[in-house]
């Protein structure tokens, strides 16, 4: 069982977005540290990203359960059928995630308060950087 811890953001949602993942063992080691910009997206799509970034990286590695820890109810709820998927621009997210999900096996998910998310929200800073840097760029 590997936690991942997921949050994405966007400055000005929408804004420049990026993601953050912290991947950690069942001890609670760090396996690793993913984030990335996506130029301009909603902080909603931005978790998504997160979420999917997280799935990818443990169907890469051959992980068969994952325990996904995020501060956004909206995807936690999502994720485990509480709420619709209403917002067509999450909608080809959510069923990737819905793909990805099968492929592993076990995800649970898990709603957790912003403070003990902190690393995944660095993270996620680091990927709205680079989405500010990229929109500067061009």
């Amino acid at each position: 069982m590997i936690t991942a811890y997921i949050d994405g953001g966007a400055r000005g949602n929408p804004g420049p977005a990026g993601y953050g993942v912290r991947i950690e063992d069942a001890a609670g080691t760090l396996l690793d540290e993913l984030h990335g910009g996506l130029g301009i997206a909603t902080n909603n799509i931005a978790e998504y990203n997160g979420l999917l970034a997280a799935l990818r990286y443990a169907a890469a590695h051959g992980h068969r359960a994952v325990r996904i820890k995020a501060d956004s109810e909206l995807l936690v709820k999502q994720m485990r059928g509480e709420y619709r998927v209403k917002n067509e621009g999450l909608k080809p997210l959510f069923l990737q995630a819905i793909a990805l999900i099968r492929q592993i096996g076990d995800v649970s998910f898990e709603h957790v308060r912003r403070e003990f998310n902190k690393e995944a929200d660095r993270l996620s800073n680091l990927g709205m950087d680079e989405a500010e840097a990229m929109s500067k760029s061009s």
